[in-house]
């Protein structure tokens, strides 16, 4: 197996370790429950062979394409969170599902939104050279957008201590590792196959966070699952709304199909996995159910990229365009 039959394999793998946590979790759900040790390592390890998959030294290239550009950050940025703005002033008065709502709504994709875009015949190159821009900025603004949606919410819900804490050592600390690694790699062979080594373990290492942290939390969810009700209908909001903002940038900016398809695909799809760090990292009163609410994303999520891949080429934005 090659690495390139590895990662357009990536999405039934995920699929199946899905299926496999929920049905251990269910199944098993002592042994399953003792899976949370691994979620933080297993996020580490992720974040790290992600990261090094990010073309962070390459940033002008993501900058070159600037209607591209334009579009994409017009659709994440401002666009999306004005979209995720309206649809959980119905979670106003339920501080938990209100934060792990918009912690996983607000993020865009870093990661296998490149694989998407490229199953829904978008131009997966441009997405993957922007990904540095997007992650940059997501974790700039993330911030100032929960401390405006939050108000006042946001000193009672969101703790700076342990929040700064998760952020630097999952995100900040594997991604300055990664950026030293990569430049690293330029000048040592060694370091370069090490690079090489860790170029196979996106796939496996996303699977196995999708494992550990659906099969302990799969419980969660069940046993919530009347609490979770309010936040379904926002997913599933946000699921149907969001491709017309990348519709809508777009074609503000005149891009061509493929080009097009890319931002539709980056505003529709979320950092789910990035953000479960942050969210285990809130408060013990609002944790358990933010993070259930996140997790619960990620399985809408999956279930609306099979219809994304198939109408957005097909209907939204046609070959010819």
């Amino acid at each position: 197996m090659t690495r390139d039959t590895l990662e357009h394999s990536q999405i039934p793998i995920y699929f199946v370790t899905v299926f496999l946590a929920v049905a251990f979790g269910l199944l098993a759900p002592f042994s399953a429950h003792n899976l949370s040790v691994l979620i933080t390592p297993a996020i580490a390890v992720l974040m790290y062979a992600m990261f090094l998959q990010i073309p962070f030294l390459d940033l002008r290239q993501g900058l070159s394409n600037q209607r591209f550009l334009s579009a994409l950050l017009l659709a994440n940025f401002i666009l999306v969170p004005l979209l995720v703005w309206a649809l959980t002033q119905s979670l106003v008065g339920r501080p938990a599902l209100l934060v792990g709502a918009l912690l996983v709504l607000l993020t865009p994709c870093i990661d296998y939104v490149v694989v998407f875009t490229h199953i829904g015949k978008g131009d997966s190159r441009l997405m993957l050279a922007a990904t540095p821009v997007l992650l940059l900025l997501q974790l700039a603004l993330l911030p100032v957008y929960l401390s405006v949606m939050l108000g006042a919410q946001s000193e009672v819900v969101v703790e700076p201590g342990p929040f700064v804490e998760a952020f630097l050592l999952l995100i900040v600390v594997p991604m300055i590792l990664a950026v030293v690694t990569t430049a690293m790699a330029r000048r040592s062979s060694l370091v370069s196959g090490w690079n090489d080594a860790w170029a196979w373990l996106p796939v496996p290492a996303m699977a196995l966070v999708l494992f550990v942290v659906i099969g302990s939390q799969i419980t969660a969810v069940v046993r919530d699952i009347n609490l979770l009700l309010p936040v379904i209908p926002v997913y599933i909001g946000f699921l149907l709304l969001a491709p017309l903002m990348g519709v809508l940038a777009s074609r503000l900016f005149r891009l061509p199909a493929a080009t097009a398809r890319a931002v539709t695909f980056s505003a529709s799809t979320r950092n789910s996995l990035v953000v479960l760090p942050l969210a285990l990292a809130l408060p013990e009163d609002v944790r358990g159910l933010a993070a259930t609410a996140v997790i619960l994303q990620t399985l809408v999520e999956l279930v609306g990229e099979l219809i994304y891949v198939r109408l957005i080429p097909r209907w939204i934005w046609p070959a010819g365009r």
